[in-house]
């Protein structure tokens, strides 16, 4: 604010609370330096919320005491910190070689966020738990069928055997195997199988993943499939 702004805003604080009020020309001369030196850097109003005399405002009704300068500062940095913290920053469009560049256009977009002059850039989540999915995501979802395009997931195939050859049960209609907890590996629901090789000492040695099931675990999902389908229908 420059010293008319800061006139203003003296004057408007002296409709609402009288007591601010300097009738003598040199106490008045000596209120406005004070202000001026002290909130001069606090904007009047931005564009994105900020309004010095909501501030002065709100203080008034809800405090006994006279206002003073730092009752208007104090809500100005808690808006420019509040303003930070939900912002990300974008990808500059400077060229990345140019440091110089790349650093300036970072450095005055979070002073045009801090300053209200510009609204924060928050990085938008694939989904979000509480509004849920975003429609957009979505829908390519159902138009694609998976996260992982066709092409990607057959590459991908031969080094993770095991839920390839789960994905594979699933498509064709068959019971989720690693749905349930094996009782003959002991492995959890969602791990794959494991080959148990036994010592001389008839102690385990080394465990190494399946690329099958066990054919209990097997046996165990087909039977519990039913009860999951129930479940599905009733829901």
């Amino acid at each position: 604010m420059d010293r008319r702004e800061v006139a203003a805003l003296l004057a408007y604080i002296g409709r609402l609370d009288p007591r601010t009020i300097r009738t003598h020309p040199g106490e008045a001369g000596d209120q406005l330096a004070q202000w001026h030196e002290l909130i001069g850097d606090v904007p009047m109003a931005t564009q994105h919320g900020w309004d010095a005399r909501v501030a002065a405002r709100q203080h008034i009704r809800t405090s006994p005491y006279q206002i003073l300068p730092a009752d208007i500062a104090r809500p100005w940095e808690s808006y420019r910190h509040d303003r930070l913290a939900r912002h990300t920053d974008p990808t500059p469009s400077a060229d990345p070689d140019d440091q110089a560049a790349w650093t300036a256009e970072l450095v005055g977009t979070r002073r045009a966020v801090a300053a209200g002059a510009a609204q924060p850039a928050q990085a938008r989540a694939i989904t979000s738990g509480r509004n849920g999915i975003d429609p957009r995501l979505e829908a390519r979802l159902r138009e694609i069928g998976s996260c992982i395009p066709p092409a990607a997931r057959a590459a991908l195939a031969p080094h993770r055997p095991a839920r390839a050859a789960r994905e594979a049960a699933i498509a064709q209609g068959l019971p989720d195997a690693l749905s349930v907890r094996c009782e003959w590996c002991q492995a959890q629901p969602g791990e794959p199988c494991r080959r148990r090789r036994i010592g001389p000492d008839d102690n385990v040695r080394i465990t190494t993943p399946r690329a099958t099931p066990h054919p209990g675990r097997l046996d165990l999902a087909t039977d519990r499939q039913p009860d999951r389908a129930q479940q599905s229908a009733r829901a």
